[in-house]
């Protein structure tokens, strides 16, 4: 992963580069249909707030240049604590022609988004104002313009202050909020400029113009036959002052840029000022289906004709998949997939840029998770921006799109922000493939908050086949998926997945115990100063190295996978870890920032990315054996420790140069540990064996030598960074031996040296202002990544790294020419490939049946009888639970037929903390005494196959009671779930569900 893992498909860069020596003469061209252009450039911005700034002859000259995306604040991106980030006015300014032969033309701006709050002005002239900070909104500008060849002003007021009010009702944003929503202030995403005829297509920004542009879908699948039906749906608008007979033709090229389609739909006659959706579809045959990780996406070009000639072509950027949900599990293409990913922040920050990156690398980072085998983000409360959207598509990552929330349901004016945004984001949205979710809210909201946003997707994505839903909602009739944040569910009838399973957090900089810095589990948690003022007194549950990060993670994921889809009628549909990179966001150690990353801020792995790529590497069931030795392999003379392996094979065995030390003890089924091995330089080697002894994998690590240089590597766009101004590349550092192999227990301090047509950025390391900006910073574990942005103009770029006692290193990197022209027409992910690794979705089945499940036909309780049923009706927020008396813990069931029963899948009440102390007999036959496990949701109580038809369960003493995961919510204080509903008296069982199977039969 030292180099960009995107392909490039070097014939469209020729072409593109080509095309760049016509396109700086474009107001000379003729202007015909429509025109979408970069409106990111040239730019002027002051963070202040003068008066008379909106006006056209404002001087701005003084102002700062920039190049959009751009946050004001950015640069203050994981220097300071989230409720640091610097809030107030800002202005963005802009000066710029219309082209030559745009009389009589439509022109709408289209703003991405801004935070918090955007008033923009044209010409002097107030034009509108966004207040949500988390939606796309636009404007027609049309009346406010000067004709080529006089010159337009833009000018935009911002005010991202954490406080700020709607206008008009006085009503605050919920979801502005210092907790998870970083305040990355003004303009932090792409604009773009529209022209078009006056008789065209809408665009898709509902609040502010009304409009719901181009609606792409696909109906009718046959998955084997690889064709469906595509829809095209588009609301035309006739603003010419007559009326006209229009007609809809429709195009469709793939990826390679062939035509697999053509086909005509609605003919009308639309009144002046009329406005109207017309209709096309057809049956299309040799369809590619975007899949996860297979990223395939056509360009649907949608005409209008009047009187045979076209007047506007837009272009829809789309991806075909069949959904479905159904008996607890998801169906992409017709095979079941398990959720496995992570809940990120939408912010999806870096290190002094916060969100305004270029489109290349999000798609380098999301790409990243992929190729770590995650396929879903469940982006955290708001909105994501459309470059993240757009991305997922590309690389072929499912997402769950929220639209913007806190921790709570709300009514009144606030719940009708709530649904505006969430009307705004499916109409904007609604062509993406890779959104397979919308979220309603954070925490469950109300059966009729449920029904009203339901209706808004039958409203205006009926078709794309999305389920809609929240966190928890788990004995909704109206939600179509649910799923607690830190527990396991199941379900036999709408998918449950986990929203945020595994909290935990560690800094990429410590290892284990036994590497300097030493870091103990537990320590550098009593230093958080949260919004509310909350100190963490015990960090000990939750603050790791990276050793123990990633072994915790393993075990988190276990209780997923144990209840995958095969395993019985009701199913877990998998979860997403919180999160994948660390975030400028709430926080409980003594770094300023969330450290629950897979990656680092720079998207460096830690042992937790590794681990999660070994264990979710398949759609349900495993389809490559792999492994992976936890840590590294170069310690001190003397060391003896604990070796982790994570692995997929059925056993493992660890050698040190050749040296036995036998097989892994297995915990949580992924986890192999060797006790006591002592460190000998050279390999250490994981070997993992199927069921049957034969060898199915290996890995290695190898002792590297002492530090002797420095190696420089570059990641940046496919194809070369542009000369834009706005362009980065990621310049990784490394400490190595002299064969080259990274050192990594290196932690020395690297000096940078920047000359020529670039502009140092920095990175991320711990230590004074966490080393934001710094040119001296040092690695951690190795290894570190610093940026480098590009100025305007073309040349050479030369970085040099220095370290005391190292051989330095150099390299030079050429910036590329682009079209930086106020209107240009290079788009910011122009040429930017799809992610095929994982080819198209397999035809064979994703799972295998691992048991039988058994159905309950009757059960009788010894007390509270008529709420026995409540034990197994597929819902966890019933239960049923005895009168507190010992004597009446007892709760017998009848199958549906006499089974050769050998498991037991319980959910109690306060699982977490309590366990009973209970015998399971089958048929009064004795085949369990204890006590049960504590555990985050369901436990198995696992015996000798045994036949039988009645099974009973019988409370035998006192509850236990103590919190065994001792989970420490950000606030400071212990997560109560699982714990609230739990029985007061010693005497009492409580059972939310059971199930029973029996092994397959041959």
């Amino acid at each position: 992963m030292k180099n960009t893992i995107l392909a490039f498909n070097k014939k469209k860069l020729i072409i593109s580069m080509i095309a760049l020596v016509f396109i700086g003469c474009w107001h000379t061209e003729t202007y015909s249909q429509r025109q979408k252009f970069n409106f990111n450039h040239e730019w002027k911005l002051l963070v202040a707030d003068p008066d008379g700034a909106e006006k056209f002859d404002f001087n701005d000259s003084k102002w700062d240049d920039i190049t959009l995306p751009y946050a004001w604040n950015q640069s203050e991106a994981f220097k300071k604590d989230i409720v640091d980030l610097s809030t107030g006015i800002a202005w963005y300014r802009k000066t710029f022609k219309l082209p030559k032969d745009s009389e009589n033309k439509k022109v709408f701006i289209e703003f991405e988004g801004v935070r918090q709050m955007g008033e923009v002005f044209v010409n002097g002239q107030f034009v509108g104002r966004s207040e949500n900070g988390a939606m796309a909104f636009g404007y027609d500008l049309t009346p406010y313009l000067n004709q080529y060849p006089e010159n337009n002003v833009i000018a935009v007021r911002t005010d991202n202050d954490w406080r700020y009010k709607e206008k008009l009702t006085g009503n605050s944003f919920q979801w502005n909020n210092k907790n998870f929503n970083a305040n990355y202030g003004g303009i932090p995403k792409n604009v773009f400029l529209h022209i078009t005829d006056n008789i065209y297509q809408t665009l898709p920004l509902y609040s502010s113009l009304g409009t719901t542009g181009t609606y792409v879908y696909a109906s009718d699948f046959n998955i084997s036959q690889k064709k469906a039906v595509v829809n095209i749906e588009t609301q035309v608008k006739n603003e010419s002052d007559h009326s006209v007979d229009v007609e809809l033709a429709v195009e469709i090229m793939d990826l390679d840029g062939n035509k697999v389609a053509e086909f005509t739909g609605d003919k009308y006659t639309l009144a002046r000022n009329g406005m109207r959706e017309l209709h096309a579809s057809d049956t299309i045959k040799i369809l590619n289906f975007w899949s996860w990780g297979y990223g395939y996406l056509y360009n649907v070009y949608s005409s209008i004709k009047v009187n045979g000639v076209v007047v506007d072509k837009v272009k829809t950027r789309t991806g075909f998949r069949k959904i479905k949900f159904a008996d607890g599990m998801i169906y992409l293409n017709d095979r079941v997939i398990m959720m496995k990913g992570y809940a990120q922040r939408s912010s999806n920050e870096w290190p002094s840029l916060g969100m305004s990156v270029p489109a290349w690398l999000s798609d380098y980072s999301n790409s990243l998770v992929v190729e770590g085998n995650g396929n879903i983000f469940r982006w955290m409360h708001i909105t994501p921006w459309k470059q993240d959207i757009e991305s997922f598509d590309r690389v072929g990552m499912i997402q769950a799109m929220p639209a913007g929330d806190a921790e709570s349901d709300v009514t009144g004016r606030r719940w009708r922000q709530r649904t505006e945004l969430m009307r705004d984001a499916i109409i904007y949205n609604r062509n993406n493939p890779s959104i397979l979710f919308y979220e309603c809210g954070n925490e469950s909201i109300s059966e009729a908050h449920m029904a009203e946003m339901k209706a808004i997707r039958d409203k205006y994505d009926p078709f794309g086949g999305r389920a809609i839903g929240s966190r928890e909602m788990l004995d909704s009739k109206e939600a179509e998926y649910g799923g607690e944040m830190l527990y396991i569910n199941k379900s036999a009838d709408i998918p449950m997945w986990a929203m945020e399973y595994s909290r935990d957090e560690g800094l990429r900089k410590y290892w284990d115990d036994f590497t300097p810095p030493y870091h103990k589990n537990g320590t550098g948690g009593t230093y958080s100063h949260n919004v509310n003022g909350s100190k963490i007194k015990d960090a000990s549950s939750y603050n790791h190295n990276q050793d123990s990060h990633a072994i915790e993670d393993v075990i988190r994921w276990f209780d997923y996978w144990e209840m995958r889809p095969g395993t019985g009628k009701r199913v877990s549909s998998g979860g997403a870890n919180i999160i994948f990179s660390d975030t400028n966001t709430h926080y409980r150690g003594a770094e300023n920032y969330r450290r629950s990353g897979e990656v680092d801020p720079m998207r460096i792995p830690k042992e937790n990315y590794w681990a999660h790529k070994v264990i979710w590497d398949g759609w349900v069931d495993t389809d490559s054996i792999r492994a992976h030795i936890i840590g590294h392999w170069n310690y001190k003379k003397g060391i003896v420790k604990d070796i982790t392996v994570v692995s997929t094979a059925a056993n493992v065995e660890l050698l040190v140069n050749g040296k036995s030390y036998g097989r892994g003890i297995q915990h949580k089924h992924f986890l192999f540990t060797f006790k006591n091995v002592a460190f000998d330089p050279g390999t250490i080697t994981a070997i993992g064996y199927d069921v049957n002894g034969r060898k199915v994998c290996e890995t290695k690590k190898e002792t590297a030598g002492d530090p002797f240089a420095l190696k420089l590597t570059t990641i940046q766009r496919p194809g070369g960074m542009l000369a834009d101004g706005q362009d980065v590349t990621i310049i990784e550092v490394e400490v190595v031996d002299k064969k080259s192999k990274r050192c990594p227990t290196a932690m020395n301090m690297i000096h940078f040296d920047l000359k020529g047509e670039g502009e140092f950025i920095g990175g991320i390391a711990k230590g004074p202002d966490n080393y934001i900006g710094a040119k001296d910073l040092p690695v951690e574990c190795g290894v570190n990544r610093i940026f480098i942005r590009s100025t305007k103009k073309t040349g050479t770029i030369k970085l040099i790294a220095a370290s005391k006692g190292l051989k330095s290193a150099s390299l030079n990197i050429e910036t590329h020419a682009t079209d930086t022209n106020p209107l240009s027409l290079v788009l910011p992910d122009n040429d930017l490939p799809s992610y095929m690794n994982q080819g198209p979705t397999p035809q064979s089945p994703s799972y295998k049946v691992s048991r039988t499940a058994i159905d309950i036909i009757d059960v009788h309780a010894a007390s509270n009888n008529e709420d026995a049923p409540l034990s197994f009706d597929d819902n966890e927020l019933t239960e049923w639970s005895n009168d507190g008396q010992l004597s009446t813990g007892i709760i017998e069931y009848e199958l549906e037929r006499v089974a050769n029963i050998n498991q037991i899948v319980v959910k109690f009440s306060g699982w977490r903390r309590l366990s009973y102390p209970i015998s399971i007999y089958i048929d009064n036959q004795l085949v369990y005494s204890g006590n049960s496990p504590r555990s985050l949701g369901y436990v198995t109580f696992e015996f000798k196959p045994t036949k039988g038809k009645k099974v009973k369960i019988a409370l035998t003493g006192a509850t236990e009671d103590y919190d065994k995961f001792d989970i420490v919510e950000i606030t400071g204080k212990i997560d109560q779930a699982g714990i609230n509903n739990a029985p007061s008296a010693k005497g009492t069982l409580k059972i939310l569900e059971v199930e029973f199977y029996e092994p397959l039969t041959e």
